[in-house]
């Protein structure tokens, strides 16, 4: 199973670039005209469309737990990071991304990490 991520208006868009290797087919919100959409309809065009979600608000923790999954949700708790962290926090955790998208046990993936800014 190939697992498509579909990154967040609060992430940058090139992370889509940074992380296709392991996720082929990512997209984001703004390259496919929902940056104005609400979060249920995003919500429903990840679900429809077999998308994973990857946000770093709680916004869509919240309709999971009302509406359950998929779509999966993986929830980077941090706070502002940049495309360079995101990316390793990703590749990090890709085999447990992986593993719990196909199991379908757990809709919502936290990973927290601490965001270190070199001088």
């Amino acid at each position: 199973m190939t697992v498509k991520l579909l990154f967040d208006e609060n992430i940058s868009h090139k992370i889509c670039q940074r992380v296709s290797d392991l996720f082929p087919n990512s997209q984001h919100i703004n390259a496919l005209a929902l940056e104005r959409a609400q979060d249920i309809e995003i919500w429903e065009f990840a679900q429809r469309e077999n998308f994973t979600i990857v946000t770093q608000d709680s916004d869509f923790n919240d309709i999971s737990i009302l509406r359950n999954f998929p779509p999966h949700v993986i929830w980077l708790r941090t706070g502002n990071a940049r495309v360079s962290e995101i990316e390793q926090v990703l590749r990090q955790n890709y085999v447990r991304i992986v593993e719990i998208v196909e199991s379908g046990t757990q809709g919502v993936i936290e990973i927290n990490f601490e965001v270190k800014y070199g001088i």
